[in-house]
C-alpha cells in the first residue's frame, strides 16, 4: 500500500503574477474538490500541447472539472509550486518524481503525456565547427530552461555519458522562446537544450543546427538508450488519494486528447492552438513545429513498460542525490486513472 508525506505550503515567489488561464468556469457540485489548479513548465511549449489543447476542445468543461492553467518558463519551477501546495497539478517531466522521492516528497504521474524527451540539442552557426557531439561540451555555455530542470538534467547525462564532467561545461539557464534564441543570437551560448516551437524558430532563422533530436522515440533509444518518459500531468500522492473522482475526470479529459491528437494532423492541432503559441514563426511554422514533435505522445496516457527504468538509469549517471539512494518506481507513476479512461 502507498505511502505519502504531507509537504507543508510555502509561498512561491512570483506565483500570483503568472499567466493564469481558465479552462472551465463555475462552482463544482461537490464543494469545490473539483477546482483544480495546474502549474505548466512552459504552455506554449509543444511539448505540453495537451494542457491547453484539452481545454481548447472543451474535455475539461465536458468532465464537470474546472481547471485553472498556470505557467512558469520550466519544469523546475512547476515542480515547486506543486510542493509547496499552491497547485494541484503539474504538466511537467516525470523525472522529477524520481528526484523529489529521494527528497522525501512523494509525487507520481498519473497521466503520462509522452515516451520520448521532445528535446533538442542545438548549437549555434558560430560554434558549429568545435561543437559536433556531446563529447564537445568541455568548456561550452550550454542553455537549460532553469538549473535542476529536466533540460539541466538530459544535458548532465549526454555529457557524462560521453566522457565530459558536469563541472567541465556551464550550464545557463535562457529559459525558452524569445529568451532561448535571443542567448544563441548573442554568443552568450553556444548550444542549448530546447523544444519546439523555439526549434523550429532557431532552424527557420538559420541561427542553429540540430546537434541531438530526442523528439522521437527512435531518437530517445539513440541518445539515452531506451524510451524516456517525460512530459506529464504529475501529482501529490496524498492529494490523489483523496481526491480520486476529479484525478478520474482529469485523466478522462487529457487520454481524449491524447487520442484526438493521434488521429489530427499537425494541421489541426495548430488551428485549436492560441495563435500567440506560434512564437512570431506564424501558423505554418507552428504546424511544422507540432509535426516534427508529435511522435514522441502516447495515444492512451499509459507509462512505457521500460520507461521509469530508463529514467532511473539516466539521473544515476549523474545526479549524486539519486547514484546511490533506492528508488521505488512503482511509486513514482500510476496507471489506475488511465486505464479506467477508456
Amino acid at each position: 500500500m502507498r505511502t505519502s508525506t504531507r509537504v507543508p505550503a510555502v509561498a512561491v515567489a512570483g506565483l500570483l503574477a503568472l499567466t493564469t488561464l481558465t479552462a472551465c468556469g463555475g462552482d463544482s457540485a461537490d464543494g469545490g474538490n473539483d477546482k483544480v489548479k495546474i502549474m505548466v513548465g512552459g504552455l506554449d511549449k509543444v511539448i505540453y500541447l495537451p494542457a491547453m489543447l484539452t481545454e481548447r476542445l472543451g474535455y475539461f468543461k465536458d468532465e464537470g472539472v474546472s481547471v485553472q492553467l498556470l505557467t512558469e518558463p520550466a519544469g523546475v519551477q512547476a515542480e515547486t509550486a506543486l510542493v509547496s501546495g499552491d497547485v494541484q497539478g503539474t504538466v511537467g517531466f516525470y523525472d522529477h518524481t524520481l528526484d523529489l522521492q529521494v527528497k522525501g516528497k512523494n509525487v507520481e504521474s498519473v497521466v503520462q503525456f509522452s515516451q520520448a524527451p521532445g528535446e533538442v540539442e542545438i548549437v549555434s552557426e558560430q560554434a558549429a565547427g568545435d561543437l559536433t557531439s556531446a563529447k564537445d561540451f568541455k568548456g561550452k555555455k550550454l542553455g537549460v530552461t532553469g538549473l535542476g530542470s529536466s533540460t539541466d538534467f538530459l544535458t548532465k547525462y549526454l555529457a557524462v555519458s560521453n566522457g565530459v564532467k558536469t563541472s567541465e561545461f556551464t550550464p545557463v539557464a535562457v529559459g525558452a522562446g524569445q529568451t532561448f534564441v535571443s542567448a544563441l543570437q548573442q554568443g552568450s551560448i553556444q548550444g542549448g537544450m530546447t523544444t519546439d516551437p523555439t526549434v523550429a524558430t532557431v532552424l527557420d532563422k538559420k541561427l542553429g543546427k540540430i546537434l541531438i533530436d530526442m523528439r522521437t522515440p527512435e531518437g530517445s533509444r539513440q541518445a539515452l538508450g531506451g524510451l524516456y518518459p517525460s512530459s506529464s500531468l504529475y501529482m501529490q500522492t496524498e492529494w490523489v488519494d483523496g481526491h480520486k473522482e476529479t484525478v478520474q475526470k482529469l485523466a478522462n479529459a487529457f487520454v481524449r486528447t491524447l487520442k484526438w491528437m493521434s488521429t489530427h494532423s499537425a494541421d489541426e492541432i495548430a488551428a485549436k492552438m492560441p495563435a500567440d503559441y506560434a512564437q512570431g514563426g506564424g501558423r505554418e511554422l507552428y504546424a511544422r513545429a507540432i509535426e516534427s514533435t508529435l511522435p514522441m505522445f502516447t495515444k492512451d496516457g499509459v507509462m512505457p513498460a521500460d520507461g521509469p527504468a530508463t529514467v532511473e538509469r539516466v539521473l544515476k549517471a549523474f545526479n549524486p542525490n539519486l547514484k546511490n539512494a533506492k528508488v521505488d518506481l512503482s511509486r513514482t507513476y500510476t496507471t489506475e486513472f488511465v486505464k479506467k479512461a477508456g
